[in-house]
């Protein structure tokens, strides 16, 4: 009994060892939701896709089903990473719904217009209920088992190199966007995250569009490298700059896009022809992209460009890394799976 007992707990122990950190993309239809759990179980929700509108339905039916579905109880830290619409979305009804324990964002709102304000005030009624912090570039993110970096927010970015960075980047060469694409002061606003577990690297920089994450890699690159990189804004080509996604050299790219918001066509050479890119995988079907510029059908959580009201399934796709640096990828619309060793 005592040897079986041993056994036991020799097992539970290698259990533990191996846990991962998993990170869910869970789909609003072109808003964000990005939930993570580290491996000692602590739980973080990026953003909380949309809010009831006239042409959609709102997100917080679906997160609460799918929080519960990976096992949560509560949350433990909400994000927020910017006051869009699509980011938002209706945080008090979420907390309504399932605990939260507290809330982190940019600060104070500083930007007007679009109806901001009004969706603004109920949420500050949130977190005054509430653990609430204001971060800056530079903090950490409580997250136990894994590491949390704050690279960017309330329109500013880190001023030194991260650990793994800080070498000149041949890319800054590139054009920059062109200072005539409207830019949004919210979404340069976004809170950009550097998740850690040992040798993985995952980077989430939210809507910081290409003219602003221009800073984080020149002329040097403060990041260093990233085995997966969650797409700007959507994936949309305001996003998209080849200074960034050069440097970061990510393996995977991941896209928390709508069949019809974001995905654009014109990102997907930018994705493509990064050095070191194995595969990207996508929320949806871009409608835009057509079949030539979106991925083999495994590699989407959802097919249908145009689903009925109420019939979109809402497929997730999961993340699960190790320390080791290596990971696993998988379309839990049909299980299909990839995994990524470590780099040698």
């Amino acid at each position: 009994m005592k040897t079986l007992a041993l056994a036991m707990l020799a097992a539970l122990c290698v259990s533990a060892a191996s846990k991962t950190l998993d990170v869910y993309l869970i789909d609003v239809e072109g808003g964000k939701a990005l939930l993570a759990i580290s491996p000692a179980g602590e739980s973080l929700l990026i953003d909380v896709g949309w809010p009831k509108l006239a042409n959609r339905e709102a997100s917080t039916d679906r997160l609460v089903a799918d929080l519960k579905a990976v096992g949560l109880k509560r949350l433990d830290t909400l994000v927020i990473s910017h006051f869009d619409t699509d980011h938002m979305g209706d945080a008090p009804a979420l907390a309504a719904r399932f605990p939260i324990r507290r809330i982190v964002d940019h600060g104070a709102l500083e930007t007007s217009g679009k109806g901001v304000e009004a969706r603004y005030h109920p949420y500050a009624d949130l977190f005054h209920k509430i653990e609430h912090f204001p971060v800056k570039p530079g903090d950490s993110i409580a997250f136990k088992g894994a590491e949390i970096t704050v690279v960017a927010a309330a329109g500013r970015v880190i001023d030194k190199p991260l650990k793994g960075g800080g070498a000149e980047n041949p890319f800054c060469r590139s054009n920059k966007q062109a200072d005539a694409i409207p830019q949004d002061a919210e979404d340069n606003a976004s809170v950009g995250l550097l998740f850690t577990l040992g040798k993985f690297r995952m980077i989430d920089l939210a809507d910081l569009e290409a003219h602003k994450d221009w800073d984080l890699v020149c002329p040097d690159n403060l990041i260093g490298r990233v085995d997966v990189y969650q797409v700007n804004v959507h994936g949309q080509f305001k996003g998209m700059s080849t200074a960034l996604v050069n440097a970061l050299h990510p393996r995977v790219a991941m896209m928390g896009n709508g069949a019809r918001k974001g995905g654009d066509a014109e990102t997907w050479p930018v994705l493509r022809a990064t050095p070191g890119l194995e595969d990207i995988w996508q929320s949806h079907f871009s409608a835009a992209g057509g079949n030539d510029k979106n991925p083999p059908p495994d590699f989407i959580a959802n097919l249908d460009p145009d689903p009925e009201p109420g019939k979109d399934d809402h497929k997730m796709l999961k993340l699960s890394a190790r320390p080791d640096g290596s990971f696993t990828i998988t379309n839990l619309r049909n299980n299909f799976s990839k995994t990524y060793p470590p780099v040698p």
